[in-house]
């Protein structure tokens, strides 16, 4: 608690940084939200990323994006949205897989296609709409949940520290400019998810230390986040190997949601020893807010006597 102002200070700025990037720069959406086709072809020797964008842009296919997929052999290309108006049989036949692969495939280098998809604007911005529909429905089921359990400074202070992790991850989306598709959606709302855990952990202490302990609030929250600190610490540790695997060994596709999960974790806990009970101690939370029930009994007993 004696640095609580200095980590809030702190906290704030990195807010308003990725406010500030996500406002200039916005995400780099991925084909799930902006429609558009995704092949994946399998070529026989390692191919020349820039070479096979460069064959694609001669064949008509402008804006596309060519990254490698695990080897140097496994490519994806993402194109974006066809033109409106161009929706016939004929142009249906030319983002096929087999067209697209004609238009890459190097010169004695041959390449079969793994897979092909076709994700419409219209699907697109459905996607996108769930996904803002699934984020809100997430915090307000926490909302709703903590304030049961815990009284409402508590669901406040929680919500706010997981809606700061949340907001730091897609700031660093927002400005590393790395592909945000339906993946790291859901690592985002897993950050959410272990954040909110996080702080549970330590507002439990804190219950406990209110209704066992007499002392000021300051030292009751300094007391019980000191008594987390290790559990916290040594359980995001593990955690945070997990996802680093999965990061360095599950491949492309599962590499934006690995990234998402790594920042939130760091954050997660730096907030729920940092911020959580800070911003309790600023709305001034006292022994009454953690026994609403006994301090009712209290109420209703004086109400009876004489």
């Amino acid at each position: 608690m004696r640095v609580r102002y200095v980590s809030l200070a702190v906290v704030a700025l990195l807010m308003l940084a990725s406010l500030f990037f996500l406002g200039t720069k916005g995400f780099n959406y991925a084909l799930d939200f902006t429609g558009g086709t995704a092949t994946e072809i399998e070529f026989a020797q390692p191919v020349d990323v820039e070479q096979v964008r460069q064959q694609l842009e001669a064949a008509g296919y402008a804006g596309a994006v060519v990254q490698t997929f695990g080897a140097g052999n496994d490519i994806v290309i993402r194109l974006q949205p066809q033109e409106p108006g161009a929706e016939g049989e004929g142009t249906q036949r030319e983002y096929s897989g087999a067209a697209i692969l004609a238009a890459a495939q190097p010169e004695g280098n041959p390449g079969k296609v793994l897979r092909s998809d076709f994700v419409g604007p219209q699907i697109g911005n459905e996607l996108a709409l769930n996904g803002v529909y699934a984020a809100i429905f997430v915090v307000l089921g926490f909302l709703a949940y903590i304030w049961a359990r815990f009284e409402l400074k508590f669901a406040i202070a929680a919500i706010l520290t997981t809606l700061v992790d949340l907001l730091v991850v897609c700031g660093w989306f927002a400005l590393s400019q790395h592909e945000f598709d339906l993946t790291v959606l859901a690592g985002i709302l897993s950050v959410m998810g272990f954040s909110i855990n996080d702080t549970i952990v330590v507002f439990d202490r804190v219950r406990e230390n209110f209704r066992t302990l007499k002392l000021e609030p300051r030292e009751i929250l300094n007391k019980s986040v000191n008594q987390t600190l290790s559990r916290t610490i040594i359980t995001s540790f593990v955690a945070f190997l997990t996802i680093l695997a999965l990061y360095l060994y599950g491949g492309q596709s599962l590499k934006g949601m690995a990234e998402s999960q790594m920042i939130g974790i760091v954050f997660g806990t730096l907030s729920s020893i940092f911020v959580a009970c800070p911003l309790l101690l600023l709305m001034g939370v006292t022994k009454q807010d953690l026994m609403p029930r006994a301090k009712d009994d209290l109420e209703a007993e004086l109400a009876r006597r004489p």
